[in-house]
């Protein structure tokens, strides 16, 4: 597993209350939200940044989307929201274990950065 807060959860070594999981990946509250609703979903296999999946991941990368959605869909932010992938320190990454920001649930004009 990887030795980010990210893999010490899906490990288990740090309780988090997950909002949905599966053998794929797990979904979980930001601690520090930027929106009403801001949740992150965490694959479970530990990928430092987007830049470093490869075309093995394409099936993973495509599932955490669905998830992405899905989550959006169940918070009632499925018709508007916002979907962020911060890669490497020059982008905003903090944990360098791949994670989607899924945000929502106050209008986000367009140009907007959070």
């Amino acid at each position: 597993m990887s030795d980010t807060i990210f893999g010490k959860i899906i490990a288990g070594e740090i309780p988090a209350p997950k909002v949905y999981e599966d053998e794929h990946c797990i979904v979980i509250n930001d601690i520090q939200p930027q929106t009403p609703v801001h949740m992150l979903v965490i694959p479970r296999k530990p990928i430092p940044r987007l830049v470093d999946a490869g075309a093995d991941d394409q099936a993973l990368l495509g599932h955490l989307m669905l998830v992405a959605r899905q989550m959006a869909e169940e918070q009632g932010i499925g018709e508007g929201f916002r979907l962020v992938i911060n890669n490497g320190q020059g982008g905003g990454q903090t944990v360098f274990h791949l994670h989607l920001h899924v945000m929502g649930g106050k209008s986000m004009a367009e140009g907007t950065m959070i």
